[in-house]
């Protein structure tokens, strides 16, 4: 992830070998992670059972919350390409039955955010 990208808050691809041995403890019995993005400190993550939500929180960064949604709770998402002056994408996740999206998070152009909406389409569709 670019510098730029990163300071703009722009979502960048991370391996799931990273995110095993970072965040391995938070998963239950059969549970494998199938994506996994990073801002600048906060990342999620989907796996095969949920969507986890790794909010860093404070200046120092010594605070973490984790958030986790039940596929089944999410009941619609939107995928927003990036276009020729806009550099980043966006993912929107609607939560029950929210009027404003839970979840916001802008993605730079190395993500393919088909493959987002593709797994969030197999897992919340069934």
């Amino acid at each position: 992830m670019g510098l730029f990208s990163a300071l703009m808050g722009n979502a960048g691809a991370v391996s799931q070998d990273d995110l095993r041995k970072s965040y391995g403890t938070l998963l239950v019995d059969n549970e494998e992670i199938e994506l996994g993005f990073k801002l600048i400190r906060d990342t999620f993550i989907f796996t095969n059972k949920r969507l986890i939500i790794v909010d860093v929180q404070g200046l120092t960064g010594s605070k973490t919350e984790y958030v986790s949604i039940a596929y089944k709770a999410i009941s619609r998402f939107s995928v927003e390409t990036a276009g020729t002056f806009d550099l980043d994408a966006e993912l929107k996740i609607w939560v029950s039955s929210e009027t404003i999206p839970s979840i916001r998070k802008k993605f730079n152009k190395s993500v393919n955010v088909f493959e987002v909406q593709k797994v969030l389409a197999h897992h919340v569709l069934g």
